[in-house]
């Protein structure tokens, strides 16, 4: 019987190279070796070399300019690709049975609860005005206005948090239930409802309240969570309003 088909010589390249980037061995902005440097090292050619560094391009891991001072460069860290990056992979996740509406909600309510409490002791007043600025009521909203209201709410409270990586984690899984769940404009009375929850959790954070932030957002996202499962069901927008109260 045969064994497994040996892996590409680019692939262990770029699982090497990655390795070193990840391991921090290879720092931001270090330039790597050049092409002929790297051949030798790894005893590979130079278009197995250039694949690898395709490969790694491609997962914005390295980049490459030309000119006398060019080269081939580990990238800077950008907060706003690794959250797309998991936004794809989350996405394809939430389209197969591997990965359930129950548990993105499970993840949400692990993340936005305490970003809620330490919203609440760390939000300056202009993140906090922000946060109120999104508080619309439904009947003067334009066509769409509320998800993008709600959506606004969520992100920037969780900004006011103070800690970036709270975003990285927050955006894809909201960008999932907000592409997969929302189908049509939900009825008055279910966003009634959820201007409510954001009226009281903001007060509680406004005010400091840290623990009645968090409990807050822990409500609200339990009334949340009947609406997104009748959705996962077939349910359309229209209906989300009698599983709101």
């Amino acid at each position: 019987m045969s064994g497994p088909a040996a892996r590409p010589a680019y692939e262990e390249l770029a699982d090497a190279l990655r390795a070193q980037i990840l391991a921090g061995e290879l720092q931001p902005g270090e330039r790597l070796p050049v092409e002929p440097e790297l051949s030798a090292r790894y005893g590979v050619s130079r278009s197995t070399v250039r694949e690898a560094l395709r490969v790694l391009s491609s997962q914005h891991l390295v980049t490459t300019t030309r000119g006398v001072s060019g080269g081939t460069f580990v990238m800077h860290p950008n907060l706003e690709q690794i959250a797309g990056h998991l936004e794809v992979g989350l996405g394809l996740l939430a389209t197969s049975a591997d990965l359930s509406v129950e548990q993105l909600l499970e993840v949400r309510d692990l993340v936005e609860v305490p970003a809620a409490g330490l919203a609440a002791e760390r939000g300056t007043p202009a993140q906090l005005s922000a946060v109120r600025a999104t508080l619309v009521d439904p009947r003067d909203a334009e066509p769409g206005q509320m998800h993008a209201c709600n959506h606004r709410f969520h992100m920037l409270l969780i900004e006011a948090a103070g800690n970036p990586l709270l975003s990285v984690v927050a955006t894809p899984v909201f960008g999932v239930l907000t592409t997969r769940f929302v189908r049509g404009d939900a009825s008055a009375s279910f966003w009634d409802t959820v201007l409510d929850d954001h009226r009281a959790i903001l007060r509680r954070v406004e005010a400091g309240d840290a623990e009645g932030a968090r409990a807050a957002m822990h409500d609200h996202l339990a009334r949340l969570r009947v609406p997104y499962e009748r959705i996962d069901r077939g349910a359309t927008g229209a209906e989300l309003g009698a599983s709101a109260g």
